[in-house]
């Protein structure tokens, strides 16, 4: 591998985990809904172990407030139990005072492969004299790379709870994900601030 390749493959790796790993897939919101704006909202996940679960209920919850809306985890009315018949859960949401509840699960993560060929310029011929001058003489191969990645795709609704409408809904999906823990915050700012840019929920 040449000095300039080896330069580009760490501009290229710097370049991408500079980006932002959560994007959005799709979105929808009810255009009927006028408001006020929610001020308190349920977060149920999930997100695959328990404890996976319980960390994102928490973290998106600390998102929230830190915009001005009150938030409980959907763990701590045990919305997690999964032996809670829907009735029970329905009433635990009600029981809040929330106007809000979001739902959100991990519809799964996918490994894809990537193959790309790269024209690289390699050494100079050998030999020697007017075969295979340095000075003239270099070769350009194809180098092959194959890269896999991961995709996880993630489903988030967010219901009226008076209602009990689907106010909006949105499909994201994160590039090689590293733990549940370290994508939730930048999971919850983006959906946060689509939710903000519909007036959707209250802020500070």
């Amino acid at each position: 591998m040449t000095l300039r390749l080896k330069f580009a493959l760490i501009a290229l790796v710097a370049l991408v985990s500079g980006c932002q790993s959560t994007s959005l897939r799709s979105a929808w919101f009810d255009t009927d809904f006028t408001g006020p704006p929610l001020r308190k909202i349920v977060v149920s996940a999930s997100i695959g172990s328990t404890a996976d679960s319980r960390g994102f209920e928490d973290s998106f919850a600390d998102k929230l407030r830190a915009v001005g809306v009150e938030a409980v985890a959907g763990h701590t009315i045990r919305l997690d139990d999964a032996e809670l018949p829907d009735a029970s859960f329905d009433a635990a949401v009600v029981n809040t005072g929330a106007q809000g509840l979001l739902l959100v699960r991990l519809l799964g993560v996918d490994t894809r492969t990537q193959v790309s060929t790269t024209m690289v310029h390699g050494g100079a011929a050998w030999g020697r004299g007017q075969w295979g001058n340095m000075s003239r003489t270099t070769v350009v191969v194809p180098v092959q790379q194959v890269s896999q990645y991961e995709l996880a795709t993630v489903e988030a609704k967010l219901f009226d709870v008076r209602t009990r409408q689907l106010v909006w809904a949105a499909t994201t999906t994160t590039f090689n994900p590293r733990s549940v823990a370290r994508e939730t915050p930048a999971f919850a700012g983006l959906v946060i601030g689509q939710l903000q840019g519909r007036d959707i929920i209250a802020t500070k």
